[in-house]
């Protein structure tokens, strides 16, 4: 959806993008237009009258300009899932050991 803002500075806009995106269901937020004027908005369930109201409250002035479906871009990217790492640790061998057997003299103390 595009929503129209009047927007006076710097600090106006970054205000309204803070409070687009902070809205549920918003996945990004451009500025659009000549004048950046404009604030495109992509996600699933997101409420446009919620949306300009919390606009006109907080920046100034906003019209929802269009609504419609957003296309399906990152289809290809939702196919190649990709697969965590796969880590091969090499391990020291373990040195043979042997058991002897000392039957000589033994020392003791008496």
């Amino acid at each position: 959806m595009v929503v129209k803002v009047t927007m006076k500075g710097e600090k106006s806009r970054s205000k309204a993008l803070k409070i687009v995106v902070g809205l549920s269901g918003v996945e990004s937020a451009s500025l659009k237009g000549a004048d950046k004027s404009q604030i495109e908005v992509t996600g699933d369930g997101v409420d446009a009258v919620k949306l300009t109201s919390l606009l006109r409250k907080g920046v100034g002035y906003a019209e929802l300009v269009s609504v419609s479906a957003a296309d399906k871009k990152d289809d290809k990217k939702d196919e190649t899932k990709l697969l965590p790492p796969f880590y091969y640790y090499q391990y020291q061998p373990v040195p043979p050991y042997g058991y002897v057997e000392n039957y000589g003299p033994s020392c003791s103390i008496l």
